[in-house]
């Protein structure tokens, strides 16, 4: 079976390595920070890169089209939360 053709996207490749680099921040959290805060940024990472890959898997060009848009707005998720990691001085650089 071959390789799924998302994984050859560039844009997919920079949604994964944001999503693996965000788990290995939250992965340091302790529990509270890890429950409250923690699944959420991790969550919304995850959701760029499985949205462009949902959206590949259609092949359909407007379901393609929908689900790059959604991608696009979760992008500004983890954005944000990484605006308030760094405000609460859980991450030293953002």
């Amino acid at each position: 079976m071959a390789r799924p053709e998302f994984e050859s996207l560039d844009v997919y490749k920079l949604a994964e390595r944001l999503a693996n680099q965000v788990w290995q921040i939250v992965k340091q959290w302790d529990s509270f920070t890890k429950d409250t805060m923690g699944k959420q940024i991790v969550r919304a990472a995850d959701s760029i890169c499985v949205n462009i890959a949902e959206g590949r898997g259609r092949h359909n060009f407007k379901d393609n089209q929908r689900f790059i848009k959604i991608a696009r707005g979760s992008l500004y998720e983890p954005i944000s939360w990484l605006r308030l990691a760094y405000t609460r001085k859980l991450i030293t650089y953002c």
